[in-house]
């Protein structure tokens, strides 16, 4: 690679986290000053307020009139594990993991819930497991989108229509920037943190019918947290998916998720999202494609994410180095990029291989990613100039 001149126009906003990521353009403190705050979250106010976040969602995102949707604390995490520790048990398991967070959902099945009929089927990061192979016989957990890996699965078409077991999806990172094949998806989770930039700690558990039957027809053999209990006396508790939360949840919060809702709605819904995502993960492959040291830690281009752009350095001098030092040398290019107010958090995720990770979800600007590329070429060259292991 040639010496590369340093840039003269950077990012308007260098915020290229994968989470927290990005609050929306024109975001500002003052969209928080209708929060609904030192009243009672179980006020008819505040109950409207969830209601509201749980129907825009559902308008938004086309899901199912059938389909019930639930806020839940912990964020997509404890989402997550609220349909882990409810729902499985009752068949045979299957755990896909192609990347950390797949891999975390496969210990808690295998090690904590100690489940004797679970399977897990991996992959290495920037490869799927084979999908074809699946057996819908069985329950079947996977990530849609791999927020660690850069690689998501193509379309739901591998996922069987007459299955038996339940398909159980963290779709953090995918909803609002991917096609969500609803009717192929029986439990669905995401966080408002991610394609949505809005705030932490709170979570969205979707359910189809099929899961709902299975919550009033299952009781797990193990003890359930009060905060993942979802029935009383075998039904299914309906307060909690329309609006009353099972714990008490932060107001401000909430005023800041339907501030972010609405900009979805006011640049065309889940549609406009999906667009703004592929226009700005289109900035960075235009760039890869051209560049002689960086490429895709996803192996296919039919399976890379475009909002959790992951990317190795393919340059014979960093290849070279030793494991140790590729992630040292990683972390000073990100640290150079950090000191020149380029970019932030852009590093791989600690448990992923040695490279970078840029968020182009829908709340990032695409001009900002244009500005970004150079400095990575810039920044690059720098690192090769004064790395020190």
């Amino acid at each position: 690679m040639t010496e590369e001149l340093r840039p003269e126009r950077r990012p308007n906003s260098p915020l290229f986290s994968s989470g927290p990521c990005a609050k929306r353009p024109g975001w500002s403190p003052e969209v928080l000053n209708g929060a609904f705050l030192g009243r009672s979250h179980r006020a008819a106010e505040g109950k409207a307020k969830l209601k509201a976040v749980i129907d825009e969602h559902r308008a938004l995102l086309g899901i199912p009139d059938d389909y019930r949707i639930g806020i839940v604390p912990g964020s997509d995490t404890g989402a997550v594990e609220m349909a882990l520790w409810s729902l499985l048990g009752a068949r045979p398991s299957t755990i896909l993991a192609w990347e950390s967070f797949g891999s975390g959902w496969a210990t808690d099945v295998v090690k904590q819930l100690k489940l004797d009929d679970a399977e897990v089927v991996t992959a290495e990061y920037g490869q799927l497991p084979d999908l074809n192979a699946v057996d819908w016989k069985r329950d079947i957990v996977f990530t849609w989108n791999g927020t660690t890996s850069g690689v998501r699965v193509p379309n739901g078409d591998w996922i069987a229509e007459d299955r038996e077991g339940l398909s159980i999806c963290d779709a953090t990172s995918a909803v609002f920037a991917m096609e969500m094949p609803w009717e192929k998806l029986d439990v669905v989770t995401w966080s408002w943190q991610k394609v949505l930039g809005s705030e932490a700690a709170h979570g969205m558990l979707v359910l189809s019918p099929r899961a709902v039957e299975r919550l009033e027809n299952y009781t797990p053999s193990w003890p359930l947290p009060k905060v993942f209990r979802m029935t009383k006396g075998g039904k299914l508790i309906e307060g909690i998916f329309k609006g009353e939360t099972i714990n008490t949840p932060s107001m401000l919060a909430v005023e800041d998720v339907l501030d972010a809702l609405n900009w979805a709605k006011s640049i065309g819904g889940a549609q406009g999202m999906i667009d703004r995502t592929n226009k700005n993960a289109k900035v960075i492959a235009d760039s890869v494609k051209a560049s002689d040291w960086l490429d895709y830690l996803a192996e296919d281009e039919a399976l890379r994410s475009p909002s959790s752009v992951c990317l190795k350095i393919t340059d014979h001098w960093f290849t070279g180095l030793s494991v140790g030092d590729q992630a040292k040398a990683a972390k000073q290019l990100v640290s150079i990029l950090a000191q020149e107010g380029a970019a932030l958090d852009i590093g791989a995720y600690r448990d992923a291989p040695a490279g970078l990770r840029i968020w182009a979800g829908a709340t990032v600007e695409a001009d900002d990613l244009s500005a970004l590329m150079p400095w990575l070429d810039w920044g690059y060259g720098e690192l090769k100039k004064n790395f020190k292991n």
